[in-house]
């Protein structure tokens, strides 16, 4: 007979749980036979006895098998997704898909919220009046067969138990564990139905993982377990030293992927990370033959207009209006107050405190402190000031730290104030960190 106190205690004394106990632990989970406490006590003992890879592996199919798996056997071409492990800035997800969509692979993403300093793509792309990120899953897989691309929400129909799971850990401290960071992620995706995945595993002041070093071993962890349940996968590590974008906020974000796609001036280490995550999915999913030519196919797909099409047609499906592509400066919504925020002098940007850039959107009521939390679409940061540029003290002697984009004119000065601390200036500029680091592919890992 399976009781949990045994499963917990077996943990805590540092043994290897079986299949079946794990197994039995996560269908406890899905059926409340396992309380919120003894959810609790399993996370802590894994946070200081850590998991080995067999046990990871257990952990994440039972996860996998407490709900749905979707099925792709009809697509005349390969399911690929890409998971990031969050940042500021970070709104790849947007561009990718339609990018991918573009080049001939099918993308069912099943995105996050944001908690913390770290936006998610699913708060983001809610900011599109009318947008609908809870389709069924029928529903949910036409449009990925006709458009190529859907970004939804989490359903409780898939992965049932981490959503339990991960709200336990998100109280008790306990979301750090890398063990069990893998078996969300991998549990999720897998129940996707996905024939390849690429990790966008971040690092620096602004990630969840501050150094390459952490951020690899994360990437490594990943890829173990997750070819190991079946699923070929690759993992870029980038840089989160700095906002990923010009812009911090919700609608704000929309209307740069919107700008990236019409083919406006782009961010060039937005652009690098977008290219660089693209051609892995490209090439993992055998839809080209090396990273060159999937970089060729991508920027071709760009440049033509054929993402921006599948842009497009995927906000038309999920309910968001005609023509968003046109018109989004008047059809998202705006902050009341806009303001430039200047440094106290002029100088060059050194460094970033990545995180304090996150906070201050949370701050304008951007992001959450708590899972529960409403969100502002409207506020945030944009024209953000990168590494190595020269700012001003006013308008007259150089460029803004950022624009401050507030509910009223107190938050506005508390984000600034916020903002001005998290800029760090110098008298000469500075060499800038390439966005991508490398490429993490099984065992083997390569510069980028």
């Amino acid at each position: 007979m399976f009781l949990a106190k045994d499963t917990i205690q077996k943990k805590r004394d540092g043994a290897s749980l079986t299949d079946e106990q794990i197994r039995a632990f996560v269908n406890g989970i899905s059926d409340h036979s396992v309380s919120d406490p003894q959810i609790a006590a399993l996370a802590m003992t894994v946070w200081f006895q850590g998991m080995t890879l067999r046990e990871q592996i257990s952990m994440t199919l039972a996860m996998r098998d407490s709900g749905e798996t979707l099925s792709w056997d009809d697509l005349p071409g390969p399911v690929v997704d890409k998971h990031s492990t969050g940042g500021v800035g970070d709104l790849v997800s947007m561009v990718l898909g339609p990018l991918v969509a573009a080049c001939g692979g099918y993308v069912p993403m099943i995105s996050g919220r944001g908690l913390g300093h770290t936006g998610g793509t699913l708060d983001k792309i809610e900011s599109i009046p009318g947008f609908d990120t809870r389709p069924d899953v029928s529903r949910f897989q036409r449009m990925v067969k006709e458009n190529g691309v859907a970004i939804v929400g989490q359903t409780a129909s898939l992965a049932p138990a981490d959503l339990r799971f991960y709200a336990v850990r998100d109280v008790t401290a306990t979301v750090g564990s890398v063990p069990l960071i893998v078996a969300s992620i991998l549990s999720k995706k897998l129940a996707e139905g996905l024939d390849a995945l690429v990790m966008d595993v971040k690092f620096g002041s602004g990630a969840f993982m501050e150094d390459a070093v952490h951020a690899r071993g994360l990437a490594q962890q990943v890829i173990r377990v997750s070819q190991s349940a079946g699923l070929p996968c690759r993992a870029l590590l980038t840089d989160m030293n700095q906002p990923l974008a010009w812009s911090a906020g919700n609608a704000l974000e929309v209307l740069e992927a919107v700008r990236f796609l019409r083919g406006e001036p782009r961010n060039e280490r937005l652009f690098d990370v977008v290219l660089s995550l693209t051609a892995e999915m490209l090439v993992l999913a055998r839809l080209s033959p090396n990273s060159d030519r999937a970089r060729a196919m991508a920027t071709e797909a760009l440049e033509s207009g054929r993402a921006a099409e599948r842009f497009d047609c995927m906000v038309r499906a999920q309910g968001g209006p005609a023509r968003l592509l046109e018109n989004a400066e008047s059809i998202l919504p705006g902050a009341p107050v806009v303001q430039p925020v200047f440094g106290e002098r002029e100088g060059f940007v050194t460094a970033i405190d990545t995180k304090s850039i996150g906070s201050a959107v949370v701050v304008l009521g951007g992001g959450r402190r708590r899972a529960e939390d409403a969100v502002d679409p409207a506020v945030g940061l944009s024209s953000i000031a990168a590494v190595g540029c020269r700012t001003g003290g006013t308008a007259e002697t150089g460029e803004p730290l950022a624009v401050i984009h507030a509910r009223d004119e107190g938050d506005w000065e508390c984000a600034a104030r916020m903002v001005r601390a998290a800029v760090t200036l110098g008298p000469e500029p500075v060499e800038t960190a390439p966005s991508v680091l490398e490429v993490v592919s099984g065992e083997h890992t390569y510069a980028s």
